[in-house]
């Protein structure tokens, strides 16, 4: 059974975008694998906290990226 784990800054999505990432993750893996392995496919979501999230040696905020997302 698969099992996709996300990423995430907390608070730059809110509860039905991430509902959005879970269904559209697993209908891609479905049609990878097929409709069988719908029941057993796993999305997880890990929210990692503002600034706790580097990249370039700069910690990246909630506020960052909701400025890359133009919010």
């Amino acid at each position: 059974m698969p099992l996709v784990d996300i990423e995430l800054i907390e608070g730059v999505f809110d509860a039905a975008q991430k509902q959005e990432m879970i269904a559209k993750i697993t209908d891609a893996m479905v049609e990878i694998e097929g409709e069988a392995m719908r029941g057993v496919t796993w999305v997880r979501i890990h929210e990692v906290a503002s600034g706790h999230w580097g990249i370039g040696g700069k910690g990246l905020t909630t506020a960052d990226v909701k400025a890359i997302q133009g919010k």
